[in-house]
């Protein structure tokens, strides 16, 4: 996947940057480089290798020290919310920011 000029220009406008010539095709040049070692990492064949948990795994036994998954504090609704400039029905509220 390559991307042209109008592309980071399309995605400049929906994120609101202003990006001059210069920085545009050095933004242009530096997602196409990225784009290009992920298709690198995908052409590897990774077929009947197992995921690490942690990258010292391939060099020695590890064990993860991972806490239990419990519930630790209560869910106080009130008290989580009440910093908060505007609540309905128990949610918040946020300015729209969908044009």
């Amino acid at each position: 996947m390559s991307l042209t000029s109008s592309d980071i220009a399309r995605i400049a406008k929906l994120a609101r940057l202003e990006l001059e010539a210069p920085q545009a095709e050095r933004m242009r040049t530096q997602i196409n480089n990225f784009f290009g070692l992920v298709e690198k990492m995908r052409a590897v064949d990774t077929t009947g290798i197992e995921p690490l948990a942690h990258p010292v795994a391939t060099i020695q036994d590890i064990s993860l020290r991972l806490r239990e998954d419990r519930v630790s504090e209560p869910n106080d609704r009130t008290a989580n919310q009440q910093n908060a400039p505007a609540l309905e029905r128990g949610l918040f509220l946020v300015p729209k920011v969908i044009e």
